[in-house]
């Protein structure tokens, strides 16, 4: 088991080392400047994005709607998925995904309503897990290599790709399960418990993850309280999946991506029990696959490998890799974030496992080396992933013909209209307007923003909205705007 300290303890390594309340002030500051400068750096590059006309309606607009509506004390209604399954503009976002968790959110926009705050949460979030991870890693290895780890998780590839997709409800894990790690750690298992339930919160897939906690507790030895908070990840998944979200009217099969192993959780579970072995190749039966997996566990140099801790992230893992989702298995997007602290707490302890197997046990040295190690990892992996972008001049300009006028497009449209928008031009018109994803599908909206030359999703290509433009010239919209391929469409109500 973990050796268990107090939060307060420090180290001292000469005479002349400050006090402890002096030491922890300065640590504090540092700590606090950590985050509001890693804060500032997440909230550029989603905010120049925004500005830009490079972030989406699927996925930024989804949230804003359902945040918005919460603020306006109204049900979480997310007018653009409801649209797009043709479902109603009174689709719920707690059926689609189940996250209440975005309520919190709700009063960020009694300040200011638009996607542009949830881009600034997004970092404030990621950033506040910084101090958690610091405290875990103090506790472990000294002072110095936390903030090497600290850094070393402020930079790394998983947060930098959430951040660079829109706003995602990812954004609450990784504080959440920092402070869940490390108030167990320190001896506090009530704060860890609560960070734990928020987590149910999260998504309707996050009591994998306290299953995995779980699982944890009882492979260092703390046996009663595993089996409960596993019986807890599992009562919280099944009352989601299967009672909540089919009662408020949504649909499980939408996210389920394992017709492969089984037509449900019981035929899949039964699929695996019976060919475990086919199902643990299959983890790694894709190059995508591989590559995320060994992404995931490089930026602790493998040693979260070594580490019972480890076993939190795994069931998460395992639902991304066991399905047949290739966007789930790749390193592109926001999901390896779910998991990141989990990995680096699981490596600091790994770490300290492998110094005590070598009779080490205590050796600040090679803890300063594993650190520093760490955070080069991060460092060399910075090009490779969305931090690179910060520091191109070309990012902060974008497509500036379209910009302008896209921007030119969006100001057309009147307050309070129903808009059915090109994916990128959505968030733009989110705070005043009620977006829908324009798609090749007609949601019969008075007006349409469009884009005839440049690809936007869920078409196939730029001539398949080319196409879908001239359909509706002949459904008796008429063109009001046109530059540079944008156009706006207008149909009055009959």
């Amino acid at each position: 088991m973990l050796t268990v300290t107090t939060e307060t303890t420090t180290e001292t390594h000469t005479p002349r080392a400050p006090t402890a309340r002096a030491f922890l002030a300065t640590d504090r500051f540092r700590l606090g400047l950590m985050v509001v400068v890693s804060a500032a750096v997440y909230s550029v590059l989603g905010l120049v994005k925004l500005a830009t006309f490079r972030a989406s309606i699927f996925d930024l607009v989804i949230f804003d709607q359902a945040v918005r509506n919460y603020a306006h004390f109204r049900p979480p209604y997310i007018p653009a998925v409801g649209a797009f399954h043709g479902r109603g503009l009174d689709y719920l976002q707690i059926v689609d995904h189940f996250s209440p968790i975005w309520a919190v959110l709700a009063p960020l926009y009694w300040i200011h309503d638009g996607p542009g705050t949830l881009i600034v949460a997004q970092a404030l979030l990621f950033a506040a897990a910084i101090p958690p991870l610091w405290l875990f890693t103090r506790r472990v290895l000294g002072v110095v290599p936390a903030y090497l780890v600290a850094l070393a998780y402020a930079l790394s590839w998983p947060v930098a790709q959430a951040i660079a997709f829109d706003a995602h409800e990812v954004m609450f894990v990784p504080v959440l399960t920092a402070v869940m790690i490390e108030r167990y750690h320190a001896g506090r298992p009530l704060p860890a418990y609560l960070a734990m339930a928020a987590l149910l919160l999260v998504k309707e897939d996050m009591g994998l993850m306290v299953i995995g906690f779980g699982m944890y507790l009882f492979a260092i030895g703390d046996r009663l309280r595993g089996v409960c908070c596993a019986a807890i990840g599992v009562g919280g998944t099944l009352l989601t999946r299967g009672a909540i979200i089919p009662m408020l009217g949504g649909d499980t099969a939408d996210f389920w991506a394992y017709n492969h192993l089984g037509p449900d959780v019981g035929g899949a579970l039964l699929g695996i029990a019976r060919d475990p072995l086919a199902a643990l190749l299959m983890v790694f039966d894709d190059e995508a696959k591989v590559d995320t997996l060994f992404l995931l566990a490089w930026p602790t140099l493998l040693l979260c490998l070594l580490s019972p801790l480890s076993l939190v992230a795994l069931p998460h893992v395992l639902e991304r890799m066991l399905s047949d989702r290739a966007l789930w298995w790749q390193a592109d997007f926001q999901y390896s974030a779910f998991t990141v602290v989990i990995l680096f707490c699981a490596g600091i302890d790994g770490l300290s496992r492998l110094l005590r197997w070598l009779g080490r046990d205590g050796d600040r040295t090679l803890g300063l080396a594993w650190a520093s190690g760490v955070l080069l990892v991060a460092i060399t992996l910075v090009p490779r992933f969305a931090l690179d972008q910060l520091y191109h001049p070309a990012f902060y300009k974008g497509d500036e013909v379209k910009i302008a006028a896209a921007r030119e497009a969006v100001a057309k449209i009147p307050d309070g209209a129903v808009v059915e928008a090109a994916n990128s031009f959505g968030p733009a018109l989110s705070g005043r307007t009620t977006v829908l994803l324009w798609t090749a599908r007609p949601n019969d909206a008075e007006w349409v923003v469009a884009d005839r030359d440049r690809w936007e999703f869920p078409f196939g290509s730029a001539e398949e909205q080319r196409k879908q433009i001239d359909t509706l010239f002949t459904q008796g919209y008429t063109q009001v705007y046109e530059r540079d391929g944008v156009v706006v469409l207008h149909r009055p109500p009959s």
